[in-house]
Formats: structure tokens, C-alpha cells, sequence
């Protein structure tokens, strides 16, 4: 990357001179490249992907500058996109990052449910975006049930369909797809903020001991969704989880339907990553539809 074009980039959005002194390797990311970029007392991040890959940094930057307005959890504050030569980048405010402990964990539950209980118009969102490297298509509906059946649970679906996993997985998720409505007898949820990707891996403490969460894939949807995914891959702190009921009280039927929002996380998982997760995926099918039995 043409580090000098990168810095009147840099110089020009902030009205301050700006020259790279350094540009350090930041781990984490398995889609994107990501640096510190150090000048003078000035830091921020970068992600760097190629350049017919904008679109995504267009849709977290989006993400971020929506979850950043709330002014309820923090996100790194979304500065800058563009193209430098053959590379797309997002730039961010630069986090350094700090210690967990119980008082952050209390915090971010109480602030995701701050989060989740500002009422949205829709379900949906005003673009697509990614999740992992997935399209995730938004479009926006006024029936959750139909928005879940079409653009999350449908669509994972074919994206499987056409990876080769056909036969039992499609012939019983077709099953759970048509069957959905069970689960929503006395459940009506209204469209919240989501941070969409809410896994252990998209969560941290600043130097301050402050939560703050990155790497959106956001949208207006069922707050459970964001809670089913934090039990994923590890799942956060009893005090988190304390915290959130506290401040909002998830609703007796989230406890199974927690498995038909995971089931998403796990067939997108499947498509990226391989057949490692076709069990995982059909076992929650098979637990969902044997819920209605």
C-alpha cells in the first residue's frame, strides 16, 4: 500500500498533518489484514482487504456508526473508508485493550440491554453486509417470523444446498422452516439494534476497564439473537448474563429458541468452513423440530 497517499487520506479527513512512522501487526482478524498506524502522538486501526471488498467495510462502518449514535455500549468510532491502490481500508480510533473483570462484565449487560431496548421500525436493515465473509441480505419486513424464514434460516439453507450438504440437512430444515411459527405463539418481538456477531471473540475491555465490542454485522432483529450468540464459542460471565436479565428480562421461550438462532451461526460456520459443522448444525434442527412433537 502506497503509505504516503494513505497519510493525506489520513491528514485530509482529520485537518491535522499526518506521516506513518509505523505500521504495526495487529492479530485477531482471519478475513482482513489489521494494523496499528502510528504518527507522531496520533493512532488509530486499519483494516485492509482487497479493493473490490469496499462494500463490506461500507457496511461496518455503517454498523459501527449506528451502534456508536446510541451512546450506550462502545464501539471503536468508525473514522474513515476508501481505496489505496488495490486495497479497500477501514480506519477506526485505536482501543487499547485492558483486563476483564466482574465490574466490566456487569457493565456490558447492562448496556446491551440499554442497547436492545431502543425500538426500531423495522426488521431488517437500510443495506446487506457480511457476516464472517457471508452476505448477509436485510431487507426490510414487518413480520420477524417472515424475515428469519427467508433471509437467515432460508438463505443459509441454499448457500448449503449449493456446498453439497443436501439430503437430510435440507429435507428437516425445510421441516423447521415451515414448522417456525411454534416457537412464536405467545412471543412477538419487536425489531432492536443488533450488534449481530456477538461472540466472545468480538468483545473487550479498554484500558479504562470499559466493555467495548467491534466487528458488527448489524441489523434490526429479535434481541435474542445477540443473546443466543454470546453462549456460543465459549459464552460470556455469569455476571454478564445476570446483568442483562436484570436490566431486561429475556423472555421464558428464549431458551429454545436460542437454538434456532444459533442453528444461523452454525450453517454460515458450515458454509465457510466445511463439513466440520454438519453435525452440530443437523443436531440443532433435530432438537428444534423434536420441541414440536
Amino acid at each position: 500500500m502506497n503509505k504516503k497517499l494513505l497519510a493525506h487520506k489520513i491528514a485530509e479527513f482529520s485537518g491535522r498533518i499526518f506521516e506513518i512512522e509505523k505500521i504495526i501487526p495487529v492479530s485477531g482478524g482471519s478475513i482482513n489484514a489489521s494494523y496499528q498506524i502510528v504518527g507522531g502522538k496520533q493512532r488509530y486501526f486499519i483494516k485492509l482487504n482487497d479493493a473490490d471488498l469496499l462494500s463490506m467495510f461500507e457496511a461496518e462502518y455503517a454498523g459501527l456508526e449506528a451502534l456508536y449514535s446510541t451512546q450506550t455500549v462502545s464501539v471503536p468510532q468508525p473514522l474513515l473508508s476508501g481505496v489505496v491502490d488495490d486495497r479497500s481500508f477501514l480506519l477506526l480510533t485505536f482501543v487499547e485493550f485492558g483486563s476483564n473483570t466482574a465490574q466490566s462484565a456487569q457493565s456490558l449487560g447492562e448496556q446491551l440491554a440499554e442497547l436492545h431496548r431502543l425500538e426500531q421500525p423495522f426488521f431488517g436493515w437500510h443495506r446487506d453486509n457480511t457476516i464472517g465473509s457471508t452476505v448477509q441480505k436485510n431487507s426490510a419486513r414487518t413480520d420477524w417470523l417472515v424475515f428469519w424464514q427467508d433471509q437467515r434460516l432460508g438463505f443459509q439453507l441454499e448457500l448449503a444446498l449449493r456446498n453439497g450438504y443436501g439430503c437430510r440437512l435440507q429435507q428437516s430444515g425445510q421441516a423447521l422452516k415451515e414448522i417456525m411459527a411454534v416457537f412464536f405463539t405467545d412471543y412477538q418481538p419487536m425489531p432492536s439494534l443488533l450488534h449481530g456477531d456477538l461472540w466472545a471473540g468480538n468483545v473487550a475491555v479498554d484500558k479504562m476497564g470499559l466493555p467495548i465490542i467491534f466487528d458488527p454485522a448489524c441489523y434490526y432483529g429479535d434481541r435474542e439473537t445477540d443473546m443466543a450468540m454470546t453462549e456460543l464459542f465459549g459464552g460470556f460471565s455469569a455476571g454478564f448474563y445476570s446483568a442483562y436479565n436484570a436490566s431486561f428480562e429475556l423472555d421464558a421461550g428464549y431458551c429454545v429458541r436460542k437454538n434456532l438462532y444459533n442453528l444461523y451461526h452454525i450453517l454460515n460456520h458450515l458454509n465457510l468452513f466445511g463439513a466440520g459443522y454438519l453435525n452440530q448444525a443437523q443436531n440443532l434442527i433435530d432438537q428444534l423440530l423434536a420441541e414440536v412433537k
